[in-house]
């Protein structure tokens, strides 16, 4: 019995972690993510004509990314990781009770730039907790310059924006490479909704006051 306790409680073989002990090493990022709005009705136009706007189900995207990690100590690290994301959005309205016939269905294509603060846990054999915080310049190549009247999109989008990021996740340091899932809320600071309506459907504008944007990302970074 006591040679059973003896060997539970010994700590489980460390793999190697030459990378993370470097001051810069690098890797990849692929993620899943789910964008949103956070939108707030124009109380005026609601009073006038009923029309009630909101995000319907959310839509999965993806997220490509290269990861940068810069270790000033040992238990922060400052990350880059520039890349690509690809997600929607559908905006529905409501008259009333009844929903309205026309979606708005919004897609976007960024480049980011993330800066982020990875602040670090101590390593518990081959796992270690980190929480991160930071900001992420987004440009989105999707957004229309102008309206289209052959398309029945009749809300357009700023294309640049930066956003407020806070997460946390698990390194799991493997034989060859680490591994870390991170879950991360990422939040516009700007009404991203641009300020001219359309011609012929100026309701859909004009039904909301503003609009930020929030995404939120389930992400793998191989290092």
């Amino acid at each position: 019995m006591i040679n059973l306790t003896a060997s539970s409680q010994k700590q489980k073989p460390k793999n190697e972690s030459w990378y993370d002990e470097k001051t810069l090493h690098f890797g990849f990022s692929l993620g899943f993510n789910t964008m949103d709005f956070k939108i707030t009705p124009s109380q005026n136009y609601l009073v006038q004509d009923s029309l009630y706007p909101e995000v319907s189900i959310l839509n999965p995207g993806i997220n490509i990314q290269i990861v940068t990690d810069l270790r000033p100590g040992k238990h922060m690290d400052i990350r880059f990781l520039p890349g690509v994301s690809f997600g929607q959005r559908v905006v529905r309205y409501y008259k009333g009770t009844e929903l309205f016939n026309t979606n708005q269905r919004l897609e976007s294509s960024f480049l980011e730039f993330p800066v982020l603060f990875k602040f670090k846990g101590d390593r518990l054999n081959n796992v270690r907790p980190y929480v991160i915080t930071g900001l992420n310049f987004r440009y989105d190549l999707a957004a229309k310059k102008e309206y289209d009247e052959e398309e029945p999109i009749f809300l357009k989008l700023k294309r640049p924006d930066l956003y407020y990021e806070v997460g946390t996740g698990l390194d799991f340091y493997l034989t060859y490479f680490k591994l870390s899932v991170e879950l991360k809320m990422s939040t516009g600071f700007r009404d991203i909704l641009a300020s001219e309506a359309p011609p012929s459907h100026p309701e859909f504008r004009n039904a909301i006051e503003k609009m930020r944007s929030q995404i939120w990302v389930l992400a793998f970074h191989f290092e």
